[in-house]
């Protein structure tokens, strides 16, 4: 039997139009005599219920706590069911709320994902067509701290930023509370001379925001971490490529760490040459080259996730102790997947599923016991986030969002017309890594329209779901790759068409000097600068 809190939530909005009283009377013509006094009796009391059940006058919205790893792929979670990753907090959020199963990223890189974080907007929209990724000034009018700001919210952000910008864009003035915090290194020096890594220094922030928030007035905080990003400068094995915080100092050390399951060289000797040479091949040599430094390196990358879930236990705690953990939405997710040595790979950016898919889980407060602890099928993305946030906040949807609310979807809904397929990019690293497609329920399309000719693959997920038959290249796949090309086409040029020619476009490269993906310094000692995140 369902709730009355879940009917309460599903009629409110209307219920606001209609008042008890009005739904009373419409009964009266509408039901039998015979059932007139049950129905009297009913609608009287569902009345009472509803009106009672209405936000008091000046009711507060929600608070938002929105924590955004990096490089973080979907199953690197206990409630995913990763059972070597050791994330306690996190998993308890996912038991009282929800968790999403098919969350994706639209583009998968770091920039450009927080950017979409933000403007609810896909990268073809919100970025400068001559200036490859650059967000346009229009697009940041309308981001959902601003709009939250102006519903009444206090905002803060504390961590990783790492938008381009345009010229004249102050992020200090978008936020009530705003710092930056990088990587590189991931140990800060404090004033007292000690260091403190970059996961733990996000959190203190966070934590300082909470004890100083005013009772009478809602906020949002973004905590968004530069974990487990790897070190990119720093190449030496563990510590060095993927640097944790002390809090999880020997974690897995006696845990032996499996091969990447897509891991077979055939798999990476099957990609075309492009793929191949791509610094997806050349971040290979970084960490996974050999199976001691893979192993060395997947331990490490472990810590990183495990220490952002101690961190995060940490912020729980201090939601509590303030009194506001009762109303506090706690969304975690990542701004991207990763490879982590599958298919030969290091890093995100191309289109194969490990680096399109996210964890996704959400934690209301408000839910019912017998909406919590769900596994959420439908589709979810990265752009949905500023609609649902805004619809949270009960403030106006900007026309510029392009995403949809998941609110409906946490509380337990099932909206018609639920996307069954979305639209996914990736429009800088020229020319290897500059690709556009379709990912459905069944096929998966992608065209690498750089290449000369343009390069398409084609993934049927029901009969390969690890993607590794390339059914454009077999011509009894014809009509399919007609059809999925087609839809491509039709989404692409919904969100501005086709890029700008690669010479016209100011477009960050994918690799220096010839592009050819390279093994390392042997000795293993190589400190490379890189702006590629």
């Amino acid at each position: 039997m369902r709730s009355t809190w879940g009917l309460v939530r599903q009629v409110r909005p209307k219920c606001q139009r209609i008042t008890a009283i009005r739904c009373y009377n419409r009964a009266l013509t509408t039901f039998p005599k015979a059932h007139f006094r049950l129905m009297k009796t009913s609608l009287l009391f569902t009345g009472l219920m509803l009106l009672s059940m209405q936000p008091a006058p000046g009711a507060q919205p929600p608070n938002i706590l929105f924590l955004l790893a990096d490089d973080q792929r979907q199953d690197t979670l206990g409630c995913y069911g990763h059972d070597i990753v050791q994330t306690p907090n996190i998993d308890r959020l996912a038991a009282d709320g929800v968790r999403f199963q098919n969350a994706f990223v639209t583009t998968s890189i770091c920039w450009v994902s927080r950017a979409i974080n933000l403007t609810g907007q896909w990268a073809r929209t919100h970025a400068t067509p001559d200036s490859m990724p650059t967000v346009k000034a229009e697009s940041l009018k309308t981001m959902f701290p601003v709009v939250l700001k102006q519903a009444g919210y206090r905002t803060g952000h504390f961590g990783k930023w790492h938008l381009m910008e345009p010229k004249g864009f102050v992020k200090e003035d978008q936020y009530d509370e705003f710092e930056a915090i990088g990587r590189n290194p991931y140990f800060k020096t404090m004033p007292d001379g000690s260091k403190r890594h970059e996961t733990d220094l996000v959190c203190d922030k966070g934590i300082e925001f909470i004890k100083s928030q005013p009772k009478d007035k809602p906020f949002c905080l973004n905590l968004w971490f530069n974990a487990a990003h790897a070190e990119d400068n720093d190449h030496r094995p563990g510590i060095g490529l993927y640097p944790w915080p002390p809090s999880v100092d020997g974690m897995y050390e006696d845990r032996s760490i499996p091969p990447p399951r897509l891991g077979d060289p055939a798999i990476f000797e099957a990609m075309p040459e492009f793929l191949k040479q791509s610094i997806n091949r050349e971040r290979w040599y970084w960490g996974y080259d050999t199976p001691e430094k893979f192993e060395t390196n997947a331990r490490a990358y472990y810590r990183m996730i495990s220490g952002i879930d101690h961190a995060v236990g940490r912020v729980l705690k201090a939601l509590a102790e303030a009194g506001l953990a009762e109303n506090t939405i706690i969304v975690y997710t990542a701004d991207n997947g990763y490879y982590l040595g599958d298919r030969g790979f290091q890093g995100k950016w191309s289109h194969f599923e490990e680096s399109l898919r996210v964890p996704l889980v959400v934690y209301d407060p408000r839910l019912p016991k017998d909406k919590r602890g769900r596994v959420v099928p439908q589709m979810a993305l990265n752009v949905d986030l500023p609609a649902t946030f805004v619809d949270w906040a009960e403030a106006a949807k900007p026309a510029a969002y392009e995403g949809s609310s998941l609110a409906p979807l946490v509380r337990g809904e099932a909206p018609e017309g639920w996307r069954k397929s979305f639209f996914c990019e990736h429009v800088d690293l020229a020319p290897s890594i500059t690709w556009e497609g379709i990912r459905g329920q069944r096929y998966v399309y992608a065209r690498y329209f750089d290449q000369k000719p343009p390069f398409e693959f084609l993934h049927d997920l029901d009969s390969d779901p690890d993607e590794l038959k390339n059914l454009a290249l077999d011509p009894a796949n014809a009509s399919t790759l007609k059809e999925m090309r087609e839809l491509c086409d039709q989404e692409m040029n919904a969100r501005g068409g086709p890029l700008l020619p690669l010479e016209q476009r100011k477009s960050l490269k994918a690799e220096k000097g010839k592009g050819k993906a390279k093994a390392p310094n042997q000795k293993g000692k190589g400190k490379a600068k890189s702006a590629v995140e």
